[in-house]
């Protein structure tokens, strides 16, 4: 057997984190954790692809009661990639970036933005992703999907029936879903971050300390933005 080979064999599979119930995921035969499974009791070496709950940390978290265990699964669920290779999915608003420091000088990771209207949501989704274990140059190739979103997430501020932005919201479901596409780029990209996996199942671990106060200092981010 060769090095390559072998190497492959030495790898652990892909693992999605916080999955639906109905997830896109486990119809594509991949190893899940949904709510039943919970995702805390993931012990593996990745790489992984991570969703974590975000409304406690996105754009409307001021109107959402407290839940500190939820809560605590953003930062939980950054300590997996980072230990592990892989990318980690949040709305852009999303603080748990800048919480984390993802991104920030030093840091083992880099972050992108990407809009899920591109791999077929019908309303713009804007995305950052976190990805650890490969390079920028190492990201698939992103599509660019012409028009405009035919729904929205959330109405704009004062757009009601018969003003020229309105937009239909998408239903609570479609909001959470991952779009099969999107899905399937997002395997794509954790797949490519597996000799980050290799290093580790070779005990050669690239994650150092991270510089500051806290586990998880928060200085600028390099972020990448998808071209249109």
């Amino acid at each position: 057997m060769n090095e390559a080979k072998r190497n492959e064999c030495m790898l652990d599979p892909l693992v999605v984190l916080f999955v639906r119930d109905q997830s896109i995921y486990k119809v594509m035969g991949l190893d899940c954790y949904d709510r039943q499974r919970d995702a805390r009791t993931f012990a593996g070496h990745g790489p992984v692809i991570a969703h974590p709950p975000c409304r406690t940390w996105g754009a409307l978290r001021h109107r959402v009661p407290k839940r500190p265990a939820e809560h605590a699964l953003g930062p939980w669920a950054v300590e997996q990639v980072r230990r592990c290779g892989g990318v980690l999915e949040h709305p852009k608003s999303s603080t748990l970036f800048e919480h984390c420091g993802c991104g920030s000088t030093g840091d083992v990771g880099f972050v992108l933005t990407v809009d899920q209207y591109h791999w077929g949501h019908r309303a713009a989704k804007p995305t950052r992703l976190y990805v650890v274990g490969c390079e920028p140059a190492d990201v698939p190739a992103m599509p660019h999907r012409e028009g405009e979103p035919t729904h929205c997430i959330t109405q704009g501020h004062g757009v009601r029936i018969g003003h020229p932005r309105f937009k239909s919201r998408v239903p609570q479901w479609e909001r959470e879903a991952t779009p099969p596409a999107f899905a399937a780029w997002l395997v794509e990209l954790a797949r490519r971050c597996s000799k980050h996996n290799a290093e580790v199942s070779h005990g050669v671990s690239p994650l150092a300390p991270l510089s500051g106060s806290g586990p998880f200092p928060a200085p600028k981010n390099k972020s990448h933005k998808m071209r249109k």
